[in-house]
């Protein structure tokens, strides 16, 4: 593994003053997410994991055509068989009461990662099995450390939730510990998911898509 550079320390005062207010915000705040995304996205580590993402095939030709979902019909997908990648995807939104995440105009890798990122988040959520809970949002970050090299916001997630336990809940410890710990297995045993063309799955069976890419769901 290449090495990272620090944060500069002007920086890393940012980082953390961004995580202690992110920790006395209610979960699922997205103006906090959105500072923190900010705080803890220095080139040099984004593009550290762009390389990790790229070592695979499925990764760099995804980066060299940069695909997108495009335009989604969550009615048209709920109307496909129950059992499809597509309804499931769909009816994730209407039973959260959700609409499907915009992301941001693609002109470079940088932008790249994050939308893409962005807009095929509830879709991993689908295909890990986690829940939109808090437990499952803990799982899925672990997921993503997992998969995604030198992550700095997905940890930096992981660590304003461990706080908030500490400070507010610490009664759910274990079950907090126990989510991680089944987010960053699956993901080790998994296939890598950044890069698939979802789209083209929709009317694939969730359970075939699983079983390709290898999510063993905890029991």
């Amino acid at each position: 593994m290449q090495l990272i550079e620090q944060i500069d320390p002007q920086s890393q005062d940012s980082v953390i003053e961004t995580i202690i207010n992110f920790v006395k915000a209610t979960d699922g705040d997205f103006d906090h997410i959105d500072k923190l995304a900010n705080a803890v996205s220095d080139e040099d580590s984004l593009q550290k994991m762009i390389d990790f993402i790229c070592s695979t095939p499925q990764g760099k030709q995804a980066f060299e055509k940069r695909p997108m979902l495009g335009e989604i019909n969550l009615q048209e997908l709920h109307s496909l068989p129950m059992n499809t990648l597509g309804y499931a995807f769909a009816n994730h939104f209407f039973s959260n009461n959700l609409q499907p995440l915009k992301p941001k105009s693609v002109e470079n890798d940088f932008q790249f990662l994050s939308a893409h990122i962005t807009e095929t988040h509830d879709i991993w959520h689908i295909i890990t099995g986690s829940s939109t809970n808090i437990l499952g949002e803990i799982q899925l970050e672990a997921f993503y450390v997992s998969q995604l090299y030198a992550t700095r916001f997905w940890l930096a997630l992981l660590t304003k939730n461990l706080l908030k336990v500490v400070v507010y809940d610490i009664e759910l410890s274990t079950q907090y510990m126990d989510a991680i710990t089944q987010g960053w297995i699956m993901a080790k045993q998994a296939k890598p998911l950044f890069g698939i063309q979802w789209n083209l799955l929709w009317e694939t069976p969730l359970a075939d898509v699983r079983n390709s890419l290898n999510i063993i769901l905890p029991s």
